[in-house]
């Protein structure tokens, strides 16, 4: 039988009794899924119900086929190893214990002679090589989401549910990935913000306020039939708005016209000298006349009203905003960095970098690459001053802001406004206020404590915070800032940092992004080297 999954009416309501899904129908059979859709409308807590982790408040998924499931990463254990990850530790042990020739009869029949071979396999295939008893806590974020995945393809499931896979992969990883999918030939559910991947799937589902609806082809093609789409609907939105208009417009030109034919007529009878039961029949009429009309214009009324509000519901109301970041001014002479001699990491007899130089001028654009494990982050910390070099001196030339992953520089059991106020104490409330709110934070939205924000609200808040000031900083250090950010959101802060005239220095193994941003210098590390090339 070939793996789908079925929903079937499926409603949701989280603990805090917030809906997020009535009443959903989708079908995903073979082939490969992406599901999109902006931060919080609930695509992982879609994945989590056809994993069967949550009890829907209503409706039913059925699955047909076995299933594998890789999470968004979650921090291993101290000793936790890559035979654990993959569920093999016994089966190795008994291994072991057939080749030094101790096993029982019993053993020996159990024994899997084609385990290491299917093991190491698996991690070839993900650009893996490393040993079955490595730790993986000594593995980085990325090393760590490859190792995850080559576990579910050793188990062979017959559907899989992937949530953001290419997350702190390198360019090696995320190639990796995309052909462990493209040879994939059971259901695959990714979710993803990544547009390069998405492009490469059979299909795209994306899921709204409004509902889910499937699209064939990748990512562009779901992009250009959307745009259409939203095009027509807002198009018949403003026709039936304009027709209500017109309704109520006709509706009151035919009061005001049968209120002059009223007045003529009883000026006329009364002119006339006509009799009071003349003149009561004439009132009569009147009255039945215009209560007539009015009927009738309520009616026509209602019908408009109802094709408007239909017409309007087919378009998802979104909370705009947009990342506007302040001039600075920075002259092209100007140097912002300047690092040298710089050897650092966490173990002086073994430093993550040596001898590591990195100078930059005026607006530049530099983005951070290199394979997992390269240095990139810890190169960050030191140039950030998050960790003292070991060798080195590093010179900045300005106010700098620095967005890690976790956003750290925010406090999470403070509000937005409160972190924005601390962060940039000369601002006054107004300016506060209306720098928030064109980042989408209006109104009470400001007072969200930071950590009850998703991954996408926490960033953009930092990056409010961060550059909102009167005194904008002249450098900005940006690491993996397209993680956990929906496409839309993606799209606003490349936008923004496009128009940004101060110098940007970012880590980043998404490379539609760096190109949106305009990169203009890479810095490649690896082996404990570093390569500085331009673009």
């Amino acid at each position: 039988m070939p793996s789908s999954v079925t929903i079937a009416k499926l409603s949701y309501s989280g603990p805090d009794g917030h809906k997020l899904f009535s009443d959903l129908d989708l079908t995903f059979g073979p082939g490969r899924t992406g599901l999109v859709g902006r931060n919080g409308v609930g695509k992982t807590t879609l994945l989590r119900l056809i994993a069967g982790e949550l009890m829907p408040s209503g409706g039913a998924v059925s699955l047909a086929g076995r299933l594998g499931v890789l999470r968004q990463q979650v921090q291993p254990g101290p000793d936790e190893t890559i035979a654990d990850l993959f569920g093999v530790r016994q089966e190795l042990a008994l291994l072991a214990k057939a080749v030094a020739g101790e096993a029982s009869v019993e053993e020996l029949a159990e024994t899997d002679w084609t385990l290491e071979a299917r093991l190491e396999a698996a991690l070839v295939q993900l650009a893996l090589p490393i040993g079955l008893e490595t730790l993986l806590a000594t593995l980085s974020g990325g090393q760590r989401t490859r190792a995850a995945l080559a576990a579910l393809v050793f188990a062979e499931p017959d559907l899989i549910l992937l949530d953001e896979p290419t997350n702190n992969l390198d360019a090696e990883g995320r190639a990796a990935v995309a052909q462990m999918l493209a040879g994939w030939r059971g259901a695959a559910i990714v979710v993803s913000h990544d547009r390069d991947l998405l492009e490469r799937l059979d299909a795209i589902v994306e899921l709204t306020s409004l509902g889910a609806k499937l699209y064939g082809g990748g990512w562009s093609q779901y992009r250009e039939r959307k745009a259409l789409e939203l095009q027509a609907a807002e198009h018949d939105r403003d026709v039936a708005e304009r027709q209500v208009r017109d309704v109520a417009r006709k509706a009151q030109e035919a009061r005001e016209k049968q209120a002059q034919r009223d007045a003529g007529g009883r000026r006329k009878a009364a002119k006339g000298g006509a009799p009071r039961i003349v003149l009561g029949g004439l009132k009569r009429r009147a009255e039945e006349t215009a209560g007539g009309l009015d009927a009738l214009a309520e009616k026509q009324a209602r019908l408009a009203r109802d094709e408007a509000q239909a017409a309007r519901e087919k378009i998802e109301i979104l909370t705009p905003f947009a990342v506007k970041l302040a001039p600075t001014h920075l002259p092209l002479n100007k140097v912002v960095l300047r690092a040298s001699g710089l050897s650092g990491g966490y173990d002086r007899q073994a430093p993550i970098l040596r001898d590591f130089a990195l100078e930059i001028v005026g607006p530049e654009r530099v983005a951070i690459t290199g394979p997992n494990g390269a240095g990139k982050t810890t190169l960050i910390k030191l140039l950030t001053g998050e960790l003292a070099p070991f060798e080195g001196e590093i010179r900045l030339g300005g106010k700098m802001a620095f967005l890690d992953q976790q956003v750290g520089l925010l406090h999470r059991y403070h509000s937005i406004v409160d972190n924005f106020r601390r962060l940039n104490p000369e601002a006054l409330e107004n300016d506060c206020r209306a720098l928030l709110a064109a980042f989408g934070f209006r109104a009470d939205a400001a007072l969200q404590k930071v950590g009850t924000l998703s991954g996408g609200e926490m960033l953009r808040a930092g990056l409010a915070c961060a550059v909102g000031g009167k005194t904008p900083p002249l450098l900005l250090v940006l690491d993996e800032p397209t993680n956990h950010l929906d496409i839309d959101a993606v799209e606003k802060i490349e936008a923004g940092l496009r128009a940004y005239d101060g110098a940007l220095l970012v880590i980043s193994h998404d490379r539609a992004f760096l190109d949106a941003i305009a990169v203009t210098r890479e810095v490649r590390l690896g082996e404990g080297l570093s390569q500085v090339d331009s673009l």
